[in-house]
């Protein structure tokens, strides 16, 4: 079953804008937090400081995620848990796609 992540996780996922187009989150974590699982559509990911995180996918199956800022990058549709596994914030705008 797919999992919002503003409903599942409103600490970490906060929408800054929706249309029919698009749903626009913004996604913080501090250091070391951690996610419950969730799911995303296909989307672009528009980094606002450096960033490493890891996401493990409904399959167990660990991923790592790396940006600069300013960086943007295309996500396919995924279902995963998001953890910040360094010592420092980050912060992204993640554009979900709507068909």
């Amino acid at each position: 079953m797919k999992q919002d992540p503003v409903q599942v996780d409103s600490k970490h996922y906060k929408v800054e804008l929706e249309n029919d187009a698009v749903r626009v989150l913004r996604v913080s974590f501090g250091p070391h937090e951690r996610s419950p699982m969730h799911s995303h559509p296909k989307g672009l990911i528009v980094y606002l400081n450096d960033h490493y995180s890891k996401h493990t996918d409904s399959n167990g199956r660990v991923h790592e995620l790396r940006g600069r800022l300013g960086e943007v990058q295309w996500v396919e549709p995924t279902d995963h848990l998001t953890e910040n596994s360094t010592s420092r914030a980050w912060q992204i705008l993640f554009v979900e796609l709507k068909s």
